[in-house]
Parts: structure tokens; sequence; C-alpha cells
């Protein structure tokens, strides 16, 4: 994968050209985006922050779905220091328009586990709320 992949993230293409559901699957779909996304509606994070709170992630596989993540325009990478950087990954505005989508998957998720009689994961600890106030629906 391309690392400096421009907006839209051609690297992967969609292949349902003009389906809303590919695209949405193409942006968000994998096995960690949610999660990120769901971490970074808390607030911005260093990478050792996200990768403590999804705990199993590989650091590369972390990497790659942040990377796919900003190609996308959902997450912004901010540098705060000089080399070696310190680096905080936070939701842009046009990523904060996902969170209906990701609170509706997470609330799923509960009901789900409740359903199958299996346990939350307490390590994992997805189990709070999003905020409404950081779930608006204006694209900026």
């Amino acid at each position: 994968m391309n690392k400096k992949a421009p907006a839209g993230n051609p690297s992967r293409p969609n292949p349902l050209p003009g389906c809303p559901m590919a695209a949405a699957f193409a942006a968000i779909g994998g096995k960690w985006k949610l999660t990120l996304l769901y971490w970074l509606a808390h607030g911005e994070c260093h990478f050792a922050g996200l990768r403590r709170r999804a705990t199993p992630i590989a650091p590369k596989v972390l990497a790659e779905q942040l990377r796919e993540l900003e190609a996308d325009g959902l997450v912004e990478r901010v540098v705060t220091g000089p080399v070696p950087a310190r680096v905080l990954y936070r939701l842009t505005p046009y990523g904060t328009t996902v969170l209906p989508v990701v609170e509706g998957v997470r609330v799923w998720g509960e009901t789900h586990l409740q359903r199958t009689g299996a346990a939350p994961d307490s390590a994992m600890s997805c189990a709070n709320a999003l905020e409404p106030a950081g779930m608006t629906s204006a694209v900026q």
C-alpha cells in the first residue's frame, strides 16, 4: 500500500463503482476501523494509546488502518514536534459524520452479545455510548 496515498485511497479500488454500500465498506470496513473511530470519537490520541485500547492489534495493522482512514478523510494525523515526532490522530469534521453509524454498530453488538450469551470483554471496554454532541451530521 502506498503510504502517501491521496484522499479517496485509489489503492483500494471500489469493487462496485457507484454502489453506496461498497463505498461505505471500502471506507469503514475491516476488522479495526470502527473500533478506531470509536476511540477517536472520545478525543485525539497517540499511536501508542490507540494500540493499548485495541489491545490485540499489531502495530503494522494499526498503522495501515490509520493510513486508510486518513486517506479517506476520516482521520487526520497531526505531527506535534521535531523528529522523532510525536503524532496525534483525531477525527476530521467529515469523520464525525460516521459516528452515528459507529454508535449503531456498537449498540447492535451489545445486543448481539446479550443474545448469544457472550460476556462483553472489559479489556476492550467499548461499552460506553458515544456522546450525541460528538455525533454531528454536518459535513465540513
